[in-house]
C-alpha cells in the first residue's frame, strides 16, 4: 500500500520477466501474484514522473522459497479477489456438494459459469482500448454478466476457494489472433485448459498463447 498524489506501480521481477501492477495511492492495499517460481525476486515502487516515465521511489530483493509449484494459485490476489465472506465461495461450496472427486466440482463450476454468465458485447467495447481493468468475482456473479476477464477471476475465485489451483492467463488465441483471457486448472496432477468463455459462447478457439499468469 502507499500514499501519493503521483500515479504509482508495483513492479515485481525475477530474471529477465517483470510485472507492472497500478498502486493506488490513496493507502488502499494491493496482494499480487509471486507466479514466476523460486528464487530472487526485486520488488519496486515507481512513480510517474511524465508520460510514461516513471522513477523508482523504494526497491528490495527477497529470495522466494515457494511451497509448491501451485501455491500461487490457491490464494487470493488482485485479480482473483475474494475472502472467507465472498459470495463467489458461497456460491463455489454449493456447487461442490455431492462431487465425487476434483474433476467433478470443475465440471460442476465449469457448467454453472456457462449456463449463468452471460458475455458483456457492450462492456467489451468500451474496455477494449482501456488499461488497467481490475475483474470484480463477487460483482459478475450478482450481475451475471462480464468479459473474458471476468469469467476468468470468477471461475479462479471459485476453485482456488475449494482449494483448487487456478491460474488466471491472459493472451492471445487463434485464428484470429484475439487478445483473451481464459484458466488453467489443476486437476489430476497437470494443468487443464478451462475457458468458460468460448463455453458459453458455444465456440471452441484454436491454439492458446499466453503472455501473462495471474
Amino acid at each position: 500500500s502507499a500514499r501519493n498524489d503521483a500515479r504509482l506501480k508495483f513492479q515485481v521481477v525475477k530474471g529477465e520477466m517483470s510485472y507492472n501492477y497500478d498502486l493506488p495511492g490513496d493507502g488502499t492495499p494491493i496482494i499480487v501474484p509471486i507466479n514466476m517460481g523460486d528464487g530472487p525476486y526485486t520488488f519496486r515502487v515507481m512513480q510517474n514522473t511524465s508520460g510514461n516515465n516513471y522513477v523508482e521511489l523504494f526497491s528490495v530483493i527477497e529470495n522466494v522459497n515457494l511451497s509448491s509449484e501451485t501455491a500461487p494459485f490457491l490464494v487470493p490476489n488482485m485479480f482473483v479477489n475474494y475472502n472467507e465472506s465472498s459470495a463467489v465461495v458461497a456460491k463455489a461450496r454449493e456447487l461442490a456438494q455431492g462431487a465425487a472427486n476434483q474433476g467433478d466440482v470443475v465440471r460442476n463450476i465449469y457448467q454453472w459459469v456457462v449456463d449463468n454468465i452471460t458475455y458483456d458485447h457492450d462492456k467489451a467495447a468500451q474496455l477494449a482500448s482501456a488499461t488497467g481493468y481490475v475483474p470484480d468475482p463477487d460483482a459478475t456473479l450478482a450481475s451475471g454478466t462480464g468479459i473474458c476477464f471476468d469469467y476468468a477471476s470468477l471461475g479462479a475465485a471459485m476453485l482456488r476457494s475449494l482449494g483448487i489451483p487456478c491460474q488466471v492467463i491472459t493472451g492471445y488465441v487463434s485464428p484470429d489472433d484475439v487478445y483473451h483471457a481464459w484458466n488453467m486448472v489443476y486437476v489430476n496432477g497437470s494443468w487443464q485448459l478451462y475457458d468458460p468463455t468460448f463455453g458459453a459462447a458455444g465456440q471452441r478457439a484454436g491454439s492458446y498463447v499466453a503472455e501473462r499468469v495471474y
